[in-house]
């Protein structure tokens, strides 16, 4: 089963509370049964990699609950229904939402002043998504959401600019992104060892480190995105691997590689790697080659160590 929104998560959290304080851990797994949760969805992480998506919905719905007095966090770690909260319960609400604690002035005066903060950070997701993803999406998510549609839609731009660029443009940049890989040593013996133009990319051999251990043998391809790579490049370029008798390549290319061209180049024993268009874009996103930082938000949390000699 699929992990449920946070909002859905309100009801059941709340009814896992009881008068004596629940541990985090506890109400954890009275959600997880309750919605027969297995642990590969318990183990589910947020796209950043650094936390469970299960772990951060359920705490995300602790806190919207404590906003609006449903509960109390006696000591760290540990949660109990308030009296508001017991008498919530007793009515049998259906569901509680965000709508449904908006009755209460506490929870009113935390969304006036979170709807200019957190909130607004939706705002870069498409109009037609965005109350959609407000009802799954915990504020968090909705940023992180927000950030991997900047994402997507600078890496497409970026590569179109690339494309449309010249082959000496192209070549600056495949050295300054190898370089800001850790690749060619300084900036200066990598631009000598790269650049030998070939069919509108380039050609050339680049130190692996910054010590010249070993070379990699390059070979990049600046096509238009309806133009593949098809095996017989690839295969050319592995011939002319075993002719320098080399072991490592990178076949970098604008556009795509063709299905066969994947399995040519897996099925050898010298190391290809294939970089393709979509690929290319997010290396330079990663390593801030043709971009640059606009704006830098640190998504921020309480420091429970803290606050725990208070």
């Amino acid at each position: 089963m699929s992990i449920p929104d946070f909002q859905s998560m309100m009801l059941p959290v709340l009814k896992a509370l009881g008068s004596e304080p629940q541990s985090i851990e506890a109400i954890r797994d009275t959600i997880a049964r309750e919605y027969q949760l297995s642990d590969a969805d318990r183990s589910e992480l947020l796209p950043s990699g650094r936390q469970g998506r299960f772990n951060n919905r359920v705490a995300w719905a602790l806190g919207y609950l404590k906003q609006a007095l449903l509960l109390t966090k006696p000591r760290r770690g540990f949660y109990q229904a308030s009296e508001r909260g017991r008498d919530v319960l007793a009515r049998q609400p259906g569901r509680i939402d965000i709508a449904y604690l908006m009755q209460f002035p506490e929870f009113q005066e935390f969304r006036s002043r979170s709807r200019s903060t957190v909130d607004e950070r939706a705002d870069v997701i498409p109009t037609d998504a965005k109350e959609e993803l407000k009802a799954t999406l915990t504020p968090d998510e909705q940023v992180r959401e927000g950030y991997r549609t900047l994402r997507t839609n600078l890496a497409t731009e970026l590569l179109s600019r690339i494309q449309a660029a010249s082959p000496a443009f192209f070549e600056t940049l495949v050295v300054d992104l190898l370089v800001a890989m850790g690749y060619g040593g300084s900036q200066e013996d990598a631009a000598s060892v790269v650049g030998r133009s070939g069919d509108e990319g380039i050609d050339g051999i680049i130190k692996e480190d910054k010590l010249g251990l070993d070379n990699i043998y390059l070979q990049a391809k600046r096509w238009k995105e309806s133009r593949t790579v098809g095996r017989p490049d690839v295969q050319q370029f592995a011939g002319a691997l075993q002719g320098q008798r080399a072991r490592k390549g990178v076949f970098i290319t604008t556009s795509t590689f063709s299905r066969d061209a994947v399995q040519y180049a897996k099925s050898l024993q010298t190391t290809i790697v294939l970089v393709d268009g979509t690929q290319l874009a997010q290396l330079l996103l990663d390593h801030r080659v043709g971009v640059s930082v606009q704006e830098t938000i640190h998504l921020l949390k309480i420091d429970e160590d803290y606050f725990e000699a208070e």
